[in-house]
């Protein structure tokens, strides 16, 4: 499935996105290192018209000084994906992304169908902060980065200014209106956690499942803070089967997940 590089102008932005797929909108949101997409999202699209999104402040787009927190970055990707005449959507995302995608759904329950969330940096251990080590960093990310293809380095600068922007508008590891506003979100949420995640460990699922009112929890083996990247036939999978069947979400149809 081939992406194709398109841009949209929206609340001031000029916002890149790649996009492939025919069907059912579906988003996705990247985490603090900036928009990659893989394997999984080639199988998403084979069902599915995916629009991932380059937040602005990432990749090639200037720095953004002008956003202040979550909520508001939320607020401006709403209005991008309202630019491109999506009226119904289902929102997913990872990481830094999986806290924009909840804000997303908050913001607007009558136009999100459903939420997927990939170890959500939403709510977090305390002082939880990954590594500045390059290589430290990318040990936390995968459970086995011996098992992944060469990737090519990091452009140093625009990595900065990425991971700069994003932990400055993340929020605090609970932020308390976010999970007051959690309680009266009736969009229905899964949330994916890698057993081997050091970053956002499997314990804070009970949080989303105490706080969301229909949430469902479901654990990836054998994968760290990038799950997708390491099982993305698992989290394709199980997104897939979760978004088509949603209220008869119980057992997977398909092998390699495990549903608590």
């Amino acid at each position: 499935m081939s992406f194709q590089e398109k841009f949209v102008e929206a609340d001031g932005f000029r916002i890149r996105y790649l996009e492939a797929g025919k069907g059912e909108p579906l988003v996705w949101f990247h985490g603090g290192g900036g928009l990659q997409l893989n394997k999984m999202h080639e199988l998403l699209a084979e069902k599915r018209r995916v629009v991932a999104f380059e937040c602005p402040g990432f990749g090639e787009s200037p720095v953004n000084e002008r956003t202040n927190s979550m909520a508001e970055l939320a607020g401006t990707m709403g209005k991008a994906i309202a630019a491109l005449a999506i009226d119904k959507f289902c929102v997913t995302g990872i990481s830094f992304g999986g806290k924009l995608a909840l804000w997303t759904a908050i913001l607007n329950p009558e136009k999100v169908s459903a939420a997927v969330l990939f170890a959500p940096a939403a709510i977090r251990p305390p002082n939880t902060r990954p590594p500045t080590d390059p290589a430290q960093f990318r040990a936390m990310l995968f459970a086995h980065p011996e098992r992944l293809p060469p990737m090519p380095p990091p452009n140093p600068e625009l990595a900065r200014k990425s991971i700069g922007f994003a932990m400055r508008i993340i929020g605090p590891d609970r932020d308390a209106d976010m999970e007051a506003r959690m309680k009266e979100c009736k969009v229905p949420v899964l949330v994916l956690l890698g057993t081997e995640d050091s970053l956002i460990p499997t314990a804070m699922g009970r949080h989303y499942r105490e706080l969301l009112p229909d949430c469902h929890v479901v654990m990836v083996y054998d994968a760290a803070h990038a799950l997708d990247v390491e099982r993305p036939e698992a989290c394709a999978a199980v997104t897939d089967d979760f978004l088509t069947r949603q209220d008869k979400f119980v057992v997977s149809n398909e092998r390699g997940v495990i549903f608590p």
